[in-house]
């Protein structure tokens, strides 16, 4: 699960070797340019076609979810070394979590560890919900990641990361997120993407510092996806250093995939190549686009999604490093919820 870059390209000496683990409406709408710039950019989508929709539904048996293996992620060091930083200094956006049609926010068992290198969620809260495996198809196997369920217009929109949904010049297959998946079941059932989405930078050079992907899910049995899970609240251009909680669903060893993993503690900027948060972490590949929160209640299982896991160095073990959602991430998360 770990990026193996060339220090010939990238470093004076020493060999680097980075790792793949393998989102309401703006708070103030600015005018629309004439030519979006390019972090603005409209973002890079796929229609799932609807025989797809239709099998994937029931593609994804107990035994393929347990077998999907986490997705590796190999950028090249001309890719490295064409990263773009997001743009800095936009205005702090603030999305509100909500909860289910009918539901207040469930309460979680707290306090758990902090900081958490981690380990097993036990808490309880919204986050159980909302967080989930997404399965799909790569290449001719199946593999796996993770997902959010967010706050969106669409009431169906999920946060992951852009090689979540696209990877080595391909749209996956058979897209599905399974809230709350436990070994093998689907307690809120499996949705289907209609639409998976990455921001132009992911779609032209997978630059990690753009690393984030987003899905609108189909309904199921007459509802949406989080009128039954709820949503966390999303945050954009919200700065570094914060107190953070990254979730997943690890599935390379010394995970199996089969629970909700978390870890947490305070987070820095990665101080090599991108411009990511960095948290001390030792989730593994599958873990790829779980959410990471700021402001989280462990009370309540609450928080403002910021980020999603991505990529780890090799000579940095347990430490995941997460695309800070700037003005590029905002965009995609718009477009997601608008569709």
């Amino acid at each position: 699960m770990r990026l193996r870059p060339s220090a010939a390209a990238l470093l004076p000496a020493g060999a680097l070797l980075a790792a793949a683990l393998t989102a309401a409406p703006s708070a103030v709408a600015a005018p629309a340019p004439d030519k979006p710039a390019p972090d603005t950019a409209a973002a890079a989508t796929h229609a799932v076609p609807a025989a797809e929709q239709q099998g994937a539904a029931g593609f994804w048996t107990a035994d393929r979810m347990r077998g999907a293996a986490p997705l590796d992620l190999a950028p090249t060091p001309a890719r490295l070394a064409a990263l773009r930083p997001p743009k800095p200094g936009g205005t702090t956006t603030t999305v509100a979590p909500t909860a289910p049609a009918g539901h207040s926010a469930d309460a979680a068992a707290g306090p758990l560890a902090f900081p958490q290198a981690g380990g097993a969620w036990t808490g309880g809260g919204a986050v159980v919900k909302t967080s989930g495996r997404v399965f799909f198809t790569h290449q001719g196997r199946t593999a796996s990641c993770s997902g959010n369920a967010v706050t969106a217009k669409n009431q169906s929109t999920v946060l992951t990361a852009g090689h979540c949904v696209k990877y080595q010049g391909s749209w996956h297959t058979n897209w599905v997120f399974v809230p709350a998946y436990a070994d093998g079941q689907a307690p809120y059932g499996q949705w289907t993407a209609t639409k998976t989405l990455t921001t132009p930078q992911w779609q032209a050079s997978e630059d990690i510092n753009h690393d984030i992907g987003a899905a609108v899910v189909a309904p199921l049995n007459g509802q949406t996806l989080t009128s039954v899970t709820g949503a966390q609240g999303v945050q954009f251009n919200g700065g570094y250093n914060k107190a953070m909680y990254a979730f997943g669903f690890p599935a390379a060893s010394p995970y199996d995939g089969s629970k909700l993993v978390y870890c947490s503690g305070n987070s820095s900027k990665d101080f090599l190549f991108s411009q990511d948060h960095s948290l001390g972490c030792n989730m593994t590949g599958g873990s790829s686009g779980g959410p990471w929160f700021t402001g989280f209640s462990e009370a309540t299982g609450t928080g403002l999604q910021v980020s999603v896991n991505s990529f780890g160095y090799t000579f940095l073990p347990n430490r995941m490093f997460g695309p800070y959602f700037g003005n590029e991430a905002q965009a995609l998360y718009d477009q997601a919820q608008g569709s």
